[in-house]
């Protein structure tokens, strides 16, 4: 049984969420329930309200795992595999939320996508969802495992591919793949560098840093292709 016991940590308000979101007071006030209360926001966070502070959550996670004497404790477990238990079992809740966007996303789509007039019809418009689907048949891999490092994108990317019609086997293993590589790797970070305050007060910046350098090649390639594909079409054209 997964029982979390807490003692007194230090606050960890990281620079793009409000001091109410401070991490350690969620954690901290959840008590013997802290656990299972952050795999349920990891799942709401992923499914529906990006709002959630998932990456600065999972550091704070780690770093809990690490201290001495540890606040996130399981049984008799050392801290290591203390850590490799809490990421399992975040990592199942995260992606299990990524399921439920995903079908939000398939669902709602027939009635968002809809044929209408105005602003609603022009954004949510049939060659919008095509041009949707077809960047996932492309990319969808990528933007399922980069996405997830970046808030607010997690949360969209799977509803959109579900709107978008990706394949649910495609889709299932890429975000399993993203979701298992960011709560063991952000909560890896906790865990070592948990002590060094400019890690902890800027995590989320960092990660959205290293995400936008991963992601530049694929944007490159995007926009390399677009400017193809309208020079041939002006060629036909003429």
């Amino acid at each position: 049984m997964l029982a979390p016991l807490l003692t007194s940590a230090p606050a960890m308000v990281p620079m793009l969420l409000p001091s109410w979101f401070d991490p350690a007071h969620l954690i901290h006030a959840l008590g013997n329930n802290a656990l299972w209360g952050v795999a349920v926001m990891l799942f709401i966070e992923c499914a529906i309200f990006p709002v959630l502070p998932g990456d600065s959550l999972l550091f704070t996670v780690g770093m809990f795992v690490a201290m001495t004497p540890p606040s996130i404790t399981i049984g008799g477990m050392g801290k290591f595999t203390t850590y490799l238990v809490v990421c399992v079992f975040m990592s199942f809740f995260a992606v299990l939320g990524n399921l439920a966007g995903y079908y939000v996303g398939k669902f709602i789509s027939p009635w968002l996508f809809k044929p209408r007039n105005g602003l609603m019809g022009r954004i949510f418009s049939q060659q919008h969802l095509q041009q949707a689907h077809d960047f996932f048949e492309r990319y969808g891999s990528k933007a399922l495992v980069l996405g997830r490092f970046v808030p607010f994108v997690r949360t969209f990317v799977t509803m959109v591919a579900g709107a978008a019609g990706m394949k649910l086997h495609h889709f299932i293993s890429w975000t399993a793949v993203g979701g298992v590589i960011w709560v063991f790797g952000v909560t890896l970070l906790g865990y070592l560098l948990g002590n060094v305050s400019f890690v902890g007060n800027n995590i989320d910046l960092i990660l959205v840093v290293i995400i936008v350098v991963s992601v530049l090649p694929m944007v490159v390639e995007y926009l390399r292709t677009k400017r193809k594909n309208q020079a041939e079409a002006a060629a036909e054209a003429q």
